[in-house]
């Protein structure tokens, strides 16, 4: 494969804390990442790890088992794919900090997301956990502990007693507590590295990163999702960390999961737009200043928001990102690569994809989420403001069982058609969707996306049954008493 990349490395990210997938399709898709371009995934377990003792109660009911873990390790390996473990050891803790057993690690009491850094416990809490996740990841060279978006840092009521004593500050709690961490990972495991998102440090003085040690214990981790990625302030900061003394820096960027927390299609354009940023910002510094970069794929925003694309969704975005990378940019021929490996005739990308089109693993589901999520609402709102229903079968006449009955004859067939079209296609979706994902998944996604429209057309349906059949009584429909008929 010809490579005009400044990236040597290029991991898709797995994000578990939503929508899992099942070993059978991680099977499927490895070795269409292989072949896009990617050499490495970042696998985010979250609660689909197979903790145990103390650390089980945060599984959740479908979580990997170990040889589960072990099934997924072979996979990759098979198709050339480095594995970095993701585990969460600051922010972004909502997983761990939601149970009661370890509800007193929080660092404000009321939100589960942060942990507190003051507390021994909580060091020996994140150590616990990386020991578990190292333990089923024999020989990992890197290791992902998260510590992005830590936020309420200070507020706890230990923090800010600490706050109050001389020449303490947040930024010297956060990177205490980062050193900590990755200290421990050194100590316990020395061939692994650690990684850590850069957000937090960002803004911090120069002087006060290359003093505090955490140079020579991590490789950071930039990233930026945005299509107008300002190139030249992230070269600065790329800059910036260099002479702090972070050596090894890494980009992230997003193939989906950035765009909206209950986004349903990836917007392709704007992702592409993010990586032609980034391949700016790599060919802008020296030629090692970014070893690699991570295509996120968010799949929730946090543990307690919404499914944001499901990964199958997220494959042909992914492929048009992981070809722009690997070529250096989206020019004709490689945007013809991408078809070629997808199945698909023309790549949409300003406009949702084609319907019906592709055969890569997963399309089935993209066609019909596609389906849904263009169509399912839309048709349903146009029929309830039909000027039938809106003129005859209004929110007030349904509440009064009032209709007129030729309006029963233009409205009921037309409905029952649209919900027997849908309801043939959702059983469809469910029938695919269960061959890629949980129960669980399955559930939640139909809940959020399918139910809410077919609820109002069944209750629409239901609304003019009842009205049907209170009109075939004898004393016929009650206007109402004083009403003139």
């Amino acid at each position: 494969m010809s490579e005009s990349t400044p990236f040597k490395m290029r991991l898709v990210h797995l994000d578990l804390k939503g929508a899992p997938p099942k070993i059978s399709y991680l099977s499927q898709i490895f070795p269409l990442f292989r072949a896009l371009g990617a050499n490495g995934l970042l696998i985010e377990y979250e609660d689909m790890f197979p903790y145990d003792g103390p650390l089980r109660l945060l599984r959740a009911r479908h979580a990997y088992s170990p040889s589960e873990i072990k099934e997924i390790l072979h996979l990759a390996r098979l198709n050339e794919l480095e594995v970095i473990p993701l585990v969460q050891t600051f922010g972004h803790m909502e997983f761990v900090l939601k149970h009661a057993a370890f509800a007193h690690l929080r660092e404000v009491a009321a939100f589960p997301n942060t942990l507190n850094p003051h507390e021994a416990e909580s060091l020996a809490l994140v150590g616990a956990m990386i020991d578990q996740i190292l333990e089923q990841h024999p020989g990992t060279q890197r290791l992902h502990v998260g510590c992005d978006e830590v936020y309420y840092l200070g507020e706890g009521e230990a923090s800010r007693q600490w706050l109050q004593q001389e020449q303490n500050s947040k930024a010297k709690l956060c990177l205490s507590h980062m050193r900590a961490v990755a200290s421990r990972v050194l100590a316990r495991h020395p061939g692994t590295t650690p990684l850590v998102w850069d957000d937090m440090l960002r803004d911090l003085p120069q002087d006060q990163l290359a003093a505090s040690g955490l140079p020579q214990l991590v490789e950071l981790v930039l990233w930026d999702y945005a299509a107008d990625l300002d190139v030249h302030s992230k070269v600065l900061l790329v800059q910036k960390f260099r002479e702090c003394g972070f050596l090894r820096l890494w980009a992230a960027s997003a193939f989906k999961g950035a765009t909206g927390a209950s986004q349903a299609l990836p917007p392709i354009g704007l992702h592409l737009r993010n990586q032609a940023q980034w391949l700016q910002v790599a060919s802008s510094g020296p030629a090692d200043s970014l070893q690699g970069i991570i295509l996120t794929g968010w799949q929730r925003y946090d543990h307690f928001s919404v499914l944001c694309e499901l990964l199958p969704v997220g494959i042909p975005s992914l492929a048009a990102c992981l070809q722009s990378l690997l070529h250096g940019g989206f020019a004709e021929d490689v945007k013809s690569r991408v078809e070629n490996f997808l199945g698909v005739s023309n790549l949409e990308i300003t406009d949702p994809m084609r319907e019906g089109t592709g055969s890569f693993p997963g399309s089935a589901i993209l066609d019909l989420v596609m389906q849904i999520s263009l169509h399912l609402r839309s048709s349903v709102d146009t029929l309830l403001e039909s000027r039938y229903v809106s003129g005859w079968f209004s929110p007030y006449h349904r509440r009064r069982k009032l209709i007129h009955p030729v309006m029963i004859q233009h409205i009921q067939p037309e409905a029952l058609s649209l919900l027997a079209r849908w309801s043939t296609l959702v059983q469809e979706l469910e029938t695919t969707l269960q061959m890629a994902f949980y129960p669980d998944t399955v559930e939640e996604w139909l809940e959020e996306n399918v139910h809410p429209s077919l609820q109002r057309l069944q209750a629409l349906l239901q609304d003019l049954s009842e009205v049907a059949a209170a009109q075939s009584l004898p004393a016929g429909p009650s206007w109402g008493a004083g009403q003139d008929t």
